[in-house]
């Protein structure tokens, strides 16, 4: 059914989708029924999508913009003003919320709403139905009372809670300063009312969504809060069940330290950001963190609790060396998370990082994803291993797929540096780190351990099977299989775990 207004984005793949367009329909009041959410992914091309989106034949699109899809919309926004200039083109998000003016995206734009544009963007859709459209092109959305905010749940259709990642937040804001994060332009934390947003929870378990995703970047923040959604979760237990939280590291007194160990193993997964454990590099970049606190927090998480562990380390912050970056990896591995997600420091726009570039002598790439390219301590070549490192790593550690093989790499040695040195082999053998098939990875992992560890090859050849067998892998590498002692034999009629939580197990 055609809509006069159509609010897009483009994801980055099917499984993940908008929830900055849910809230924004949701809000849009009168004018929701004359709305379609239209999302695309990075993949399909520009065209294509301009004539899905004209096919609606539409008097208002609007766009969300992130570091990812910015180049795309980009090309979007210049066909359909070209095809159809009569048509209002609004944007919104992260992307175009700073530096806004020097954009060539939003000068091709009618309206850029910055910030949160929940009550902006509908009050410029009345507007503009009306036939009252505004001249001022850029409008900032401010702080709208999130009490006064329809909330969005109910615009996840059955395919998405069926098929998707749903998202949902409790608070938006955050009171820290990290430097390298948008967040950190945030003046305070505001709270959804918990009597509005548990029924809605209640709405979606009942609709059968088992996967819950809060994106607040600092869900335990407020404790009492805190700790009526998890006992909210507690009580509608469900099998199969997953609530993912982004944690404060430092923060986890006992009154959650004892619901969250009543959960079962792996219904709950923290998003813990360490980020550094350099005092000095912390302090540089405006990062208040008690690590001995928090690396009580994680011991008792990963010895006391079922929770998966997903936590973060930053790669290429002013100050860092390639010592303190193994450092920070070696230490942070041996308290046991589940998963390091190693990420390169990026310039997003906005964020008050920038004040560091002369002083540390810090490159960024001028395009997105706006990764550093070298600093003063850390060169472009080694910059170029960082990144591969992460890429490898996020394949073969935070996988699941080689977690008693990786036990042996890196027994008796810097983790970081064993990695290292294997992320080297992998780019010298196949001149990427990315794009490469598990068993390549798996015979790589057999030459590393067998010629640069000097393990036997029986020995290692047996624990890549077990690491196979353990998540069901049908295709085991031939020239590893000729070393085990009885035939390796194809799981039947056990599928593969679909989840890196399920791998961990």
């Amino acid at each position: 059914m055609p809509a006069d207004i159509v609010l897009s984005t483009l994801n980055t793949r099917f499984g993940h989708c908008s929830f900055g367009l849910r809230y924004l329909r949701a809000n849009l009041k009168h004018y929701r029924d004359r709305s379609q959410i239209r999302e695309f992914t990075i993949g399909q091309r520009p065209i294509d999508i301009v004539e899905e989106i004209l096919a609606e034949n539409p008097r208002i699109v609007a766009f969300g913009v992130y570091i990812w899809n910015t180049a795309p919309i980009t090309e979007i926004v210049f066909l359909l003003k070209k095809i159809r200039p009569e048509i209002t083109v609004v944007l919104g998000g992260p992307e175009v919320s700073h530096e806004t003016e020097h954009q060539p995206v939003c000068n091709a734009a009618d309206f850029v709403v910055r910030g949160e544009g929940e009550v902006v963007f509908a009050w410029l859709c009345e507007q503009i139905l009306s036939g009252n459209t505004p001249t001022q092109h850029i409008w900032e959305g401010g702080l709208p009372l999130l009490s006064e905010l329809s909330l969005p749940y109910d615009e996840y259709t059955d395919t998405d809670i069926a098929q998707r990642t749903v998202y949902v937040e409790a608070s938006r804001g955050c009171p820290f300063r990290c430097e390298f994060c948008l967040s950190s332009l945030d003046k305070s934390v505001r709270k959804f009312p918990i009597d509005n947003l548990l029924p809605a929870l209640k709405r979606l378990l009942d609709r059968g969504l088992l996967q819950f995703k809060f994106v607040d970047r600092t869900f335990n923040l407020d404790i009492a809060t805190s700790r009526s959604i998890l006992e909210f979760f507690l009580s509608h237990q469900r099998p199969d069940l997953f609530v993912h939280f982004e944690m404060i590291p430092d923060r986890l007194p006992e009154e959650l330290r004892d619901v969250i160990s009543r959960f079962p193993k792996a219904a709950l997964q923290f998003e813990i950001g360490i980020q550094t454990f350099d005092p000095d590099v912390s302090a540089r970049i405006s990062r208040r963190q008690k690590v001995d606190v928090a690396e009580d927090n994680l011991r008792f998480l990963n010895q006391h609790t079922g929770v998966h562990l997903h936590t973060d380390l930053i790669f290429g912050l002013p100050g860092q060396t390639v010592a303190t970056i193994a450092q920070d990896f070696d230490r942070l591995r041996g308290l046991g998370p589940h998963e390091i997600q190693v990420g390169i420091l990026k310039r997003l726009r906005g964020a008050p990082i920038t004040r560091h570039d002369i002083d540390w002598g810090m490159v960024y790439s001028p395009v997105p994803p706006y990764e550093v390219l070298c600093t003063h301590d850390v060169d472009f070549p080694t910059m170029q291993h960082l990144k591969r490192f992460s890429q490898l790593w996020d394949r073969v550690g935070n996988s699941g797929y080689f977690a008693e093989t990786l036990v042996w790499m890196f027994n008796g040695g810097s983790p970081f540096q064993r990695f290292s040195d294997f992320t080297h082999q992998v780019y010298r053998n196949h001149h990427r780190s990315h794009s490469v098939a598990l068993t390549t990875l798996a015979e790589e992992l057999f030459l590393f351990l067998t010629n640069d560890l000097v393990y036997p090859s029986k020995q290692i050849a047996t624990i890549l099977a077990s690491d196979f067998l353990r998540t069901h892998q049908k295709s085991f590498p031939e020239s590893v299989a000729a070393f085990l002692d009885t035939p390796y034999r194809t799981p039947r009629n056990q599928p593969a775990p679909t989840s890196r939580q399920d791998r961990h197990s």
